[in-house]
């Protein structure tokens, strides 16, 4: 995976669909841990590409680490 953040198994961008249902089992029930993980690995892939000479676009490594998380919602206080 590290440093081109690659999947081992099919080559494709990391999280890659398999690696993203990977990661919800494994993260089940503790969403905000899974989004702290994706957000750390997130800037450990920006440094990685830097030092490889890439630059990628912070919103497209946004998009890739964390934009597929479903945001949960909470209910909203009942006015009155």
């Amino acid at each position: 995976m590290r440093p081109a953040w690659l999947c081992r198994s099919c080559a494709a961008s990391w999280p890659c669909g398999p690696a993203r249902l990977d990661l919800l089992t494994e993260f089940r029930g503790h969403s905000i841990a899974l989004a702290f993980y994706l957000a750390a690995s997130m800037y450990q892939a920006m440094d990685d590409m830097h030092h490889l000479g890439s630059r990628p676009a912070p919103g497209v490594l946004h998009t890739r680490f964390l934009g597929w998380l479903s945001p949960r919602r909470s209910p909203r206080p009942h006015a009155g």
